[in-house]
């Protein structure tokens, strides 16, 4: 029995690792999205971003969450690149995109070394996956906002509002 809390306890530690904070720059990453291409932080240099971070592809919290962001799309892109990263393969990123009709990019992170840099990455030692939380990256790449307690129903509605807010 203790060896069992030694493993649970020394896995959630491994899973703490600092969260980027207000103002901070945004840790860069380089990751393919669902079709397979490469993109780095750097490259949207100039442009808002919602960085988007979600445990499962096909989950329903997930799901929800992926359809509130695509029927909100429109409105969002005409402000901010939209990203979301789990640590799901770019396969499964491809088949939750198609089958849910995803108008942004899914990021692929299966070895969760971004998720860690953004201090969202449960490591269970057999899963690895991400929290829910999001980060409002401002156009120079700094974090404008993050979000801990995301409703995956209403939050791309909070996002244009916070980025409505950072217009003015």
């Amino acid at each position: 029995m203790t060896t069992i809390w030694h493993i649970l306890f020394f896995g959630l530690l491994a899973t703490l690792h600092a969260e980027p904070g207000m103002n901070d720059m945004a840790p860069s990453f380089a990751l393919s999205d669902q079709n397979g291409k490469v993109h780095r932080l750097e490259d949207y240099r100039g442009h808002w971003i919602v960085l988007y971070f979600y445990p499962k592809d096909a989950t329903p919290g997930c799901t929800k969450e992926a359809c509130a962001f695509r029927d909100h799309f429109d409105k969002i892109k005409a402000k901010a690149m939209v990203f979301g990263i789990s640590t799901d393969s770019v396969e499964s990123h491809a088949r939750f995109a198609q089958k849910h009709q995803l108008p942004f990019l899914l990021l692929a992170d299966p070895d969760g070394k971004v998720t860690r840099s953004y201090g969202v990455l449960r490591d269970l030692k057999l899963i690895k996956m991400a929290k829910r939380k999001t980060f409002l990256i401002d156009p120079e790449g700094k974090i404008r906002k993050r979000y801990d307690n995301v409703d995956p129903q209403s939050h791309p509605l909070e996002i244009l509002g916070d980025l409505e807010q950072f217009a003015r």
